[in-house]
């Protein structure tokens, strides 16, 4: 079994910045795609950024030039620093991640979800 954990949420101005943290532990023995998703009451799970183990990166139109994730595949952890918050970018956040066990066996994990609010 493989557990993430988030951290970083909570409550911030227009304009202002947070850091969102996520770490894996359990049984992994690699990590392909590490990413951040969103979402908000009513509405479907979005993603906000994505990371491949080989580099790639993918962000959300509405958070490009704003928000930057970054991984450590040494300590299986995935950030993302968001910058210049709007009150759009309000929303639940979850970290996913595409985890192989000791086993060999392929598996997506989502952590438990960490509220963002961007309020003055």
């Amino acid at each position: 079994q493989v557990r993430l954990v988030e951290s970083g949420g909570g409550l911030v101005q227009p304009g202002g910045s947070l850091r969102l943290s996520c770490a894996a532990s359990g049984n992994i023995f690699t990590i392909d795609d590490m990413g951040w998703y969103r979402q908000t009451p009513g509405k479907q799970r979005e993603l906000v950024a994505r990371n491949t183990r080989n580099g790639g990166t993918k962000y959300a139109d509405s958070v490009k030039g704003r928000f930057t994730i970054s991984r450590d595949n040494a300590k299986n952890t995935v950030d993302l620093q968001m910058n210049n918050l709007e009150h759009e970018d309000t929303a639940v956040y979850y970290c996913k991640m595409r985890v192989m066990s000791r086993t060999a066996r392929w598996r997506d994990y989502w952590g438990q979800g960490t509220q963002v609010t961007v309020s003055s």
